[in-house]
């Protein structure tokens, strides 16, 4: 009954069905990622959806003491990607390549942000421009260093 009414309500909603079009996400990352965000025409930027959705990087530092960096706050998208980058192919390159890269490599829960950013892309595009996903375009579109460069 509630997930009747939940996708009844979340189809409503411009280009929602293309959301679900996403390998991995579902009708309850949708249905949160709309109730979060509200109205995506308020948002020029997809930038701003990251800063809206608490995924800004703090520091729990004090003096000389240095702790761990969290997110401010836990939302939808950062719960959905840790599923995501192990069904969805492209996702899983994503985050392998923040984690592996040769320069500047990110820990497991910075990658996983940085994969969360780059959903909120995705979702924004969708919503915004009524695209369908394309894995493989997404996957074009990151700009990647082919070689190491050289010694000098």
């Amino acid at each position: 009954m509630v997930t009747s009414v939940m996708e009844e309500l979340t189809m409503q909603i411009p280009n929602a069905d293309k959301m679900l079009s996403v390998n991995g996400i579902g009708l309850v990352t949708v249905a949160g990622f709309i109730s979060e965000v509200g109205d995506i025409s308020r948002f020029k930027k997809p930038k701003q959806i990251q800063k809206y959705a608490g995924f800004e990087l703090v520091e729990n530092s004090s003096g000389k003491h240095k702790g761990r960096t969290t997110i401010s706050k836990r939302k939808i998208i950062y719960q959905v990607v840790l599923p995501l980058i192990r069904i969805n192919q492209e996702f899983g390159s994503i985050y392998d390549y923040y984690r592996k890269r040769i320069k500047n490599p990110l820990k497991g829960r910075q990658a996983m942000i940085a994969v969360g950013c780059k959903l909120i892309r995705v979702f924004f595009a969708i919503m915004t421009k009524g695209v369908v996903f394309n894995g493989t375009k997404m996957i074009e579109d990151i700009h990647r260093p082919t070689q190491l460069p050289q010694a000098a």
